[in-house]
């Protein structure tokens, strides 16, 4: 879907973006991570044309997108940025409407598609859609916000540290819908993130950057554990396999057992990710957890069982039809 041919951008005698090599897979969320002045944002911006390359090719479906008109091109992608940008003068149905409008698309057509993407995105319509900006919280804007970026249901996703300015909180939910989303939408997405644990777990795929440059690309447990350099393992830190047990729910890690071994154990939900379980588990003064998904005993989870897995390799995740945490 979108490959990078050595593109590059140079201001002056300072190169931003330098002989990068890199094709996105389809239908997969892959974060670009580094330092800041990496070259992550440019190289995003580069992909829907916000900047120019100063060398090199960006490919969408094979073709040159220098060769597309830029607002052709804009509206065949969704972006998302950190300031979300709705228009405050226009409702949140409007703001999501703002490019089917712009497409001419049909409006009886565009207002069921609407209110899909506000259930979609947890926001009830009947409640949501004539509300202003201003009566929204900040997670409730970002989730107008990619709502609108999914209203022409374009292929490819482009998302600028959209998660960034939330609080905690607010953060982990919006960011636990998106991955439902992508479950069940299974857009090619581009995701720029300064934060580790973020791009850990909320990647398929993570590009590492350093100085413009690709540093490593692969999936989280390809970084984490194989780092192709000194800079990769730096980078990530000690604490990388810890970090990394974020973007994995507890469920992937449940041995069965019955109700009697359950019996007096802290009781963790099974789309809880796994570091949070890891550490409800210490808080308890417990080595060993129980794992419900709602009223199903799944099994238990011990200390032991994450040292086993963490030895071997942590497992892939293979959300459940109900849609779970990483």
């Amino acid at each position: 879907m979108i490959t990078l041919s050595h593109l590059e951008k140079k201001y002056g005698d300072t190169y931003a973006v330098k002989d990068l090599s890199l094709s996105f897979p389809d239908a997969a969320i892959t974060a670009l991570l580094g330092p800041s002045g990496c070259g992550k944002t440019t190289t995003l911006r580069m992909i829907n044309r916000l900047i120019e390359p100063s060398g090199g090719q960006v490919l969408l479906d094979g073709q040159d997108a220098a060769r597309l008109k830029p607002e052709a091109l804009r509206r065949g992608i969704g972006y998302v940025i950190q300031q979300i940008g709705l228009f405050p003068h226009l409702s949140v149905a409007q703001n999501v409407a703002t490019v089917p409008d712009l497409l001419g698309r049909d409006r009886a057509q565009t207002r069921r598609r609407v209110d899909e993407l506000l259930a979609l995105v947890g926001l009830e319509p009947s409640v949501y859609r004539d509300k202003r900006p201003a009566e929204l919280s900040g997670g409730q804007a970002q989730r107008v916000g990619v709502a609108r970026a999914l209203a022409a249901d374009p292929p490819v996703l482009l998302m600028d540290e959209p998660f960034g300015a939330l609080d905690p909180i607010a953060r982990d939910e919006v960011q636990e819908r998106f991955l439902n989303i992508q479950r069940e939408l299974k857009k090619t997405v581009v995701i720029v993130s300064h934060d580790i644990d973020e791009a850990l777990r909320m990647g398929d795929y993570v590009a590492l950057m350093q100085s413009g440059q690709l540093a490593q690309f692969g999936t989280p447990d390809d970084l984490v554990r194989r780092p192709a350099s000194e800079f990769v393992r730096q980078f990530l830190g000690d604490d990388a396999n810890l970090r990394q047990l974020a973007g994995v729910p507890v469920r992937q890690f449940a041995r069965p057992a019955g109700a009697g071994e359950a019996a007096g154990l802290p009781r963790i939900e099974a789309a809880t990710n796994t570091r949070t379980a890891l550490a409800l588990m210490l808080r308890a003064g417990s080595e060993q957890a129980a794992i419900w998904d709602g009223e199903t005993l799944l099994g238990v989870v011990g200390f032991s069982d994450l040292v086993r897995a963490e030895a071997a390799t942590l497992p892939a995740v293979t959300p459940p039809a109900t849609g779970s945490s990483r």
